[in-house]
């Protein structure tokens, strides 16, 4: 892989993150779907604070199970300084640094009416025929507050 090869991979994750996040905040749950491999892990067990759950398998109940949880939330997510290791012209992992607010809406199904959390994704990504996606996601939290 050519040092050009590995630039193009690392941009091209990048804006994929970025459309995981927009697509997020902006519950497009179609296009969210989208940056997920159809064989997606994803852990965010315990990430709101709470305890922690299995890890979902498959990127059709990961956003399936996310919708109903954000439909009368208001959300914010921002991610920083990338760590991207492209690993092979198809595969490369990557820990994002990431900030979120949460503000809850009446009839929200969460717990709290705003959280402010601050923490790190640990992903696989893989490369497809349409172009990158996310194999594996994990949010590892460093601190949540809770109102």
């Amino acid at each position: 892989m050519t040092d050009a090869e590995r630039i193009a991979a690392i941009l091209d994750i990048c804006a994929l993150k970025a459309r995981y996040f927009r697509t997020l905040d902006t519950k497009d749950w179609v296009a969210h779907e989208a940056v997920f491999t159809p064989d997606l892990v994803a852990d965010f067990g315990g990430a709101d604070g709470g305890e922690a759950t299995a890890p979902t398998r498959g990127a059709a109940n990961h956003v399936g199970n996310l919708a109903p949880l954000l439909e009368n939330v208001v959300t914010v997510h921002h991610g920083h300084t990338p760590e991207i290791t492209v690993l092979s012209p198809t595969e490369a992992t990557g820990i994002w640094a990431m900030e979120d607010k949460l503000w809850t809406q009446p009839g929200s199904v969460l717990p709290f009416a705003f959280m402010h959390g601050y923490g790190h994704y640990h992903e696989r990504y893989v490369k497809q025929a349409d172009g990158w996606r996310i194999q594996a996601i994990r949010l590892m939290r460093l601190r949540v507050d809770i109102a």
